[in-house]
């Protein structure tokens, strides 16, 4: 087990730095940087004073010296000073990842809460009009792009259509709230409704059509009609004995399913204004700011690489045949 982990580890260290190397020779290979886009249109800022500002911003280095100094900093627990903010970036993501955060994991909950029942549900009815339904739900739900379905839902339940639920922002912002009180509670969820409604529609049919095609490949196996014949119930045999074997390949999606849903907040969060990490990334990305973005991503590769760490282990848990070795 522990060579395991340190393996691991240290194949997690050359993934993290691989990543960070490509995202930091993408960015810094775009067309325009932040002082181009700064001083866009100013007559009176010579060629001369952008050098000088590229100097001080540290974009005149070459991209593999660049490189060097943001990961020597990052080394040394410094991710840098976000040229938007002016102040450092792990400042800026602990005061925004609390949103984010947020909003995916009540979406991941939903997903889960509806995905892995509706795709059981969809294995035991196979080719039925139960199954036809769930599936038609399911390519209906990955075919529709984010932002198209935002912006229905926007059109649908917003202001231009039965001003329902709020189309921007968390909270009301002509309210005062005094503390955190039920009615703010509510605020919240009325705010919410709409972007984890399309978090989880976009990506709930993941969830069905993996719990499908591994549950009745589960519900056809040998053990499955042993189980049966034994007289235990339909229930049980299911969900104790089918789904468990199934749930290797759910927790490798949930290993790969948080980075996603941040990866998704940047459109999500921008069409619904809300200010999260995603949304900034965006406005980030607009500007050129190299050490916000850099850091963003720092973070989304470390999630991955967590997320599929903590899936390693969980095999085990669901599967006692698995060895960590």
């Amino acid at each position: 087990m522990r060579q395991y982990i340190i393996r691991r580890l240290i194949i997690s260290i050359i993934t993290l730095l691989g990543v960070t190397m490509m995202m930091y020779t993408l960015i810094r290979s775009m067309p325009v940087d932040f002082v181009t886009i700064q001083t866009a249109g100013n007559l009176n800022v010579t060629e001369a004073q952008r050098e000088a500002m590229r100097q001080a911003y540290g974009l005149a280095d070459s991209i593999p010296v660049g490189y060097v100094r943001w990961l020597g900093s990052v080394l040394q627990g410094d991710l840098g000073t976000s040229f938007m903010f002016g102040r450092p970036v792990s400042e800026v993501l602990i005061q925004y990842m609390p949103i984010t955060a947020t909003v995916a994991g009540i979406a991941l909950f939903f997903q889960l809460l509806f995905g892995i029942p509706l795709g059981i549900l969809a294995a035991r009815k196979r080719n039925t009009r139960i199954d036809y339904a769930i599936t038609a739900f399911v390519f209906i739900g990955i075919s529709l792009p984010s932002f198209f379905f935002a912006a229905m839902l926007k059109r649908t339940f917003g202001f231009h259509g039965l001003n329902l639920l709020p189309t921007s922002g968390m909270l009301n912002p002509r309210i005062i709230y005094d503390g955190f009180t039920f009615a703010k509670f509510l605020d919240y969820t009325r705010h919410l409704i709409m972007p984890i409604t399309v978090f989880v529609i976009t990506s709930c049919g993941i969830w069905v059509r993996f719990t499908r095609a591994n549950m009745i490949e589960a519900l056809n196996a040998d053990y499955m009609r042993t189980a049966r014949a034994k007289g235990v119930p339909e229930r049980v045999a299911v969900y104790k004995h089918g789904f468990r074997n199934t749930s290797i390949t759910l927790i490798t999606l949930l290993g790969a399913s948080l980075p996603s849903l941040f990866i998704g907040a940047f459109i999500t969060e921008s069409i619904f204004a809300i200010e999260g990490l995603g949304n900034i990334g965006l406005r980030a990305a607009h500007q050129a700011d190299i050490p916000y973005l850099m850091g963003f991503n720092l973070l989304l590769a470390f999630c991955t690489v967590l997320g599929f760490f903590i899936a390693d282990i969980m095999y085990a848990v669901a599967d006692p045949r698995i060895r960590l070795s």
